[in-house]
């Protein structure tokens, strides 16, 4: 059989995981597969509630402009719909009070916007639109416990259903394509070495960041703003973080970030008082007068990993990566949603590409090359934090004279719209890195002085 996706020979495609990556992936595959099952180990709730599949589903998430655009263009119609659910709209740098080092980011006019409100909300509303399609089916409470077929070619996948009465035989599903987007815990290279073939290498970074993470409800004892929340930026001479960010209904997700050794604490009067570490103390004062609305929530998997499958390798026909499984980011960075959806685009347009036939390897190239802007900035940025480990920790030559401009940018960014608007379209992935490297932006980071800054917490807009 010839290593072709997405033509009418497709009768049947399988996607491993039912979170956002995936039943992204399932919605472009039942537009050239005659079906397609999505298979999932938890058992979905009903509504738009967490679930344990997703671990870092109590965090804080947004929904960036690269994401929203993504979305829409899968799902037309879908920011509307989240928006009608009460998600809340964060103007960026207007609607932040901003710290990063060491400068305090000028209130300018929105430029990019962010989604802030639960993850659950938006994975169900996602859930909904694509389970309405009846070519996809889900197959709930099962985990894949292997692939079938040989290094040359998969043909399926071995699954096995969860809970009571676990000892059952596994049982195979025949595919004719399968879609590993079962998380950066997936275990793929487990799967391909059963089968004879080859996993990926894996690229690492690994600053040791953690982070924890509570739901508080404003009161009228947090000090008095028209932002709609705060972002304290670690960095590498200042490596603790905190966001305050709305939620909808009157709460707000609080989360705080540091390093290994120094992780933020989950017991609940040492969380609060951990907010002290940050380089002012309006965030303290927030929490202070604000009520807490639930549990403390750690969370401590944050590395940046990246696997290869666009190396050569002995790998099969008829198996792909999307997602988290394939690169996963420093979540700190807020890429990781709309990466998802961003591959879910790239591989609309690899299998619908009349002029190239889609192998394989060559759409499995376009979905990492879907989330190689989003690695650039995140490895990029953790790199130069104090203790990074992993193969792509080292700095290439090259590496010394862009971060020396990207500094430059960066100061800039935080009082002039001439650098900060494109600065915000590459970090919310709607303009490529090369923008920042624009004439008018070059002139900016090279020549003007940097602009003069806020010298305290601007809480309100002219501050």
């Amino acid at each position: 059989m010839a290593d072709e996706l997405g033509r009418r020979g497709t009768r049947h495609a399988v996607v491993i995981g039912g979170s956002l990556a995936g039943l992204l992936a399932a919605r472009v595959l039942a537009e050239h597969a005659e079906r397609v099952t999505v298979v999932e180990r938890d058992r979905l709730p009903e509504g738009p509630d967490a679930r344990p599949g997703v671990p870092q589903g109590r965090h804080l998430h947004v929904l960036i402009a690269g994401g929203q655009q993504a979305l829409d263009e899968l799902l037309p119609g879908f920011m509307d719909e989240l928006r009608e659910l009460g998600a809340p709209r964060v103007g960026m740098p207007s609607d932040m009070v901003q710290w990063q080092a060491g400068q305090w980011f000028t209130r300018l006019p929105a430029s990019a916007h962010f989604y802030s409100g639960p993850r659950p909300q938006l994975e169900w509303l996602v859930r909904q639109r694509v389970l309405a399609d009846p070519r996809i089916e889900l197959v709930e409470g099962t985990e894949t416990v292997g692939l079938t077929g040989t290094a040359a070619r998969v043909t399926g996948v071995r699954l096995r259903e969860r809970g009571a009465g676990t000892g059952r035989e596994p049982r195979t599903l025949a595919a004719d394509l399968v879609v590993d987007a079962s998380g950066r815990s997936t275990k793929a290279a487990d799967w391909l070495a059963a089968i004879g073939a080859e996993a990926p290498h894996e690229e690492t970074l690994d600053t040791g960041l953690a982070y924890g993470s509570r739901v508080y409800r404003a009161t009228e004892a947090v000090p008095d703003t028209d932002a709609l929340g705060y972002y304290i930026v670690p960095g590498p001479r200042q490596p603790y973080g905190g966001v305050i960010v709305p939620l909808g209904d009157g709460r707000h997700m609080v989360t705080m970030s540091g390093l290994r050794g120094d992780e933020p604490p989950t017991d609940e009067g040492a969380f609060e008082e951990y907010a002290k570490r940050l380089p002012h103390p309006v965030f303290s004062e927030w929490l202070a007068g604000a009520e807490p609305a639930g549990s403390v929530h750690g969370f401590r998997q944050t590395a940046n990993v990246r696997r290869r499958y666009d190396r050569p390798g002995r790998r099969p026909a008829g198996f792909l990566a999307t997602g988290d499984a394939l690169c996963s980011f420093n979540p700190i960075y807020g890429q990781g949603m709309a990466v998802a959806a961003l591959a879910a685009v790239a591989l609309r347009r690899a299998l619908s590409d009349t002029r190239r036939t889609p192998t394989t390897r060559r759409v499995q190239r376009a979905l990492l090359d879907a989330s190689r802007q989003a690695w650039d900035i995140s490895a990029g940025a953790d790199k130069k934090m104090p203790g990074a480990t992993g193969d792509a920790a080292r700095s290439k030559p090259a590496d010394r004279v862009t971060g020396w401009y990207l500094a430059r940018v960066q100061e800039r960014a935080a009082g002039d719209a001439v650098v900060g608007v494109p600065f915000r379209a590459v970090l919310t992935l709607t303009a490529p890195l090369t923008s920042l490297f624009a004439p008018a932006v070059v002139r900016a980071a090279l020549f003007s002085p940097v602009p003069e800054t806020p010298a305290g917490p601007p809480l309100r807009v002219g501050d």
